[in-house]
């Protein structure tokens, strides 16, 4: 793959490796062969020595039919690198590798569409509504787009899975074409189904070799194959979008009555789940438009699930168990995000997170308090984004952190990724001057061993927060040793607790402090 994209698609290989990683995250790995692979990349001591561990991950290939190996993507048979041990060796899969990187033109701007402004990038780019509707440019939680994109390039998908045999001198498929099992079952990849609408979400291969779909589908057990133009009709006459998305997550998920409806507030939270919808499949968690109020909560609901967090403002959620979307002026504290944390379309949100993979977009103001063993990528549209490193803990973190495949090294919070440059702009980030750096409470006690944050600090910030405990020591020593009678103490403490409350007035803490409390009995709360 790097001869490939570095080659022959002059992409760099960072880039390259970005794609490759990508992939594989998606496929979750799991976590104890994700600590062992950490463990090795951070032992490299350079950059040469770990683009050497990085080199030995190979595409993992099948076997064709009658046992011959299938080549690689560099043409010739992939074997195993003696060099490095099966624990730690990383591969992919060649033809679902293909369709990941063919499914990248979703993205592609159309130039039409741009023409008649239905479709433009910007550093606001529109984001589809919690029901699926198009709203503008963003496509990835858009599923009529997705439906649309497989239906007009079905075709394509599947010349791509052929063999080469059963391609024409002009590489293009035949009406005598078959379509191997291996490449139906890499297409499982993308589509999976249901059989007469039982609720029992099977991967595409199965629903294709089951018996009652070989006349529709083209399959022949003796050449164990299927026709091209059947399974194409097949698979277009059944094909639909995606019933399992955020349509059905709020109309027929569980409601989760998480949040309070705060007065003065024009717009109802929605929480909901769709665990119940179909239990096979991962939940997805959609959390919309909680405002101003405080939510924390650690549930097994969260574990596995894919949550959204939607338009919510001057809020501060905590989730201990990730898509941040057009969230404003609030704080977002995750527990361990085993895959990746998408932000997009939000302003002046600090997002705390130990996560795989942090990606944003088109976000302005925000800052990023992270442990991350990849770099974070940073898309089109930022302004004024700020890393620091993540600065917190709660007694289960290490704990969860360890249930994800996720460890203290190695930490990349200090090296995002441009990938998509603006205007060649590299200013649209910053590492958070040590100055502003101050470190974050989790204000709820839990049991766990847990009791600092996980690696420790850069040397820097450690420094700035032993100067700034300094001085607080020194203005205590001051006050102690002023001899201030009784009556002077109180009313300098006076004057210090209203000074005080000023500020948390000012700076909007005191409705995070307030927040706190536990709401009455009988309060409001969201019915979804």
């Amino acid at each position: 793959w790097r001869h490939i994209a570095c080659g022959k698609l002059q992409l760099s290989r960072e880039l390259a490796w970005l794609y490759f990683e990508l992939f594989r995250g998606l496929l979750g790995p799991d976590p104890p062969r994700r600590l062992r692979w950490a463990e090795a990349e951070a032992a490299c001591a350079s950059a040469e020595e770990l683009e050497r561990e990085r080199s030995k991950a190979r595409v993992r290939t099948g076997l064709r039919r009658g046992g011959a190996p299938r080549p690689g993507l560099g043409g010739s048979p992939a074997q195993p690198d003696s060099s490095l041990s099966p624990v730690l060796q990383l591969s992919v899969d060649t033809l679902q590798f293909l369709l990941f990187l063919y499914v990248q033109q979703l993205h592609k701007v159309s130039l039409r569409r741009s023409l008649l402004g239905d479709e433009w990038p910007s550093p606001r780019t529109k984001s589809p509504s919690l029901t699926g509707k198009s709203a503008g440019g963003s496509k990835n939680w858009n599923e009529q787009e997705h439906h649309a994109f497989v239906q007009s390039h079905l075709l394509d998908l599947l010349e791509l899975l052929l063999e080469p045999e059963q391609l024409s001198n002009s590489s293009h498929c035949t009406s005598s074409s078959l379509v191997s099992s291996e490449a139906v079952c890499a297409l499982s990849f993308l589509l999976e189904g249901t059989v007469s609408s039982s609720g029992t979400v099977r991967p595409l291969h199965e629903l294709a070799l089951w018996q009652p779909c070989h006349g529709h589908n083209g399959y022949s057990k003796v050449a164990r194959a299927f026709s091209l133009g059947k399974l194409e009709s097949w698979l277009r006459s059944a094909l639909t979008a995606n019933p399992l998305g955020m349509t059905a997550c709020l109309r027929a998920g569980r409601k989760l009555a998480w949040a309070q409806q705060v007065e003065g507030t024009t717009r109802r939270a929605k929480i909901a789940c769709s665990a119940r919808v179909v239990p096979q499949v991962s939940p997805m968690v959609v959390m919309s438009q909680v405002c101003r109020q405080t939510l924390a909560k650690s549930s097994d609901t969260l574990v596995g699930a894919h949550v959204r967090i939607h338009r919510c403002n001057e809020s501060f959620i905590y989730l201990l168990s990730v898509t941040i979307e057009k969230c404003r002026n609030s704080t977002l504290v995750l527990g361990p995000v085993e895959t990746s944390v998408h932000v997009q379309s939000c302003d002046s949100v600090r997002v705390i997170v130990v996560c795989h993979r942090l990606a944003l977009a088109a976000t302005t103001g925000c800052t990023f308090y992270t442990l991350t063993p990849t770099q974070p990528l940073i898309l089109s549209g930022n302004q004024a984004v700020s890393f620091a490193p993540f600065h917190t803990h709660y007694p289960m973190l290490e704990d969860h952190m360890a249930q994800v495949g996720l460890a203290t090294l190695p930490n990349y919070w200090d090296s995002p990724m441009l990938v998509c440059r603006d205007s060649g702009d590299t200013g649209v980030f910053r590492l958070l001057p040590p100055s502003d750096f101050y470190p974050f409470v989790v204000p709820f006690e839990m049991e766990g061993d847990t009791t600092e944050t996980p690696g420790g600090l850069p040397q820097e910030y450690q420094e700035a927060l032993r100067q700034r405990e300094q001085k607080v020591q020194v203005w205590q020593r001051t006050v102690k040793e002023a001899g201030l009678t009784r009556d002077q103490r109180k009313q300098f403490q006076m004057l210090v607790e209203n000074k005080f409350y000023e500020w948390l007035v000012q700076t909007g803490n005191r409705q995070q402090l307030d927040s706190l409390v536990p709401p009455a009995m009988g309060s409001k709360q969201a019915a979804g």
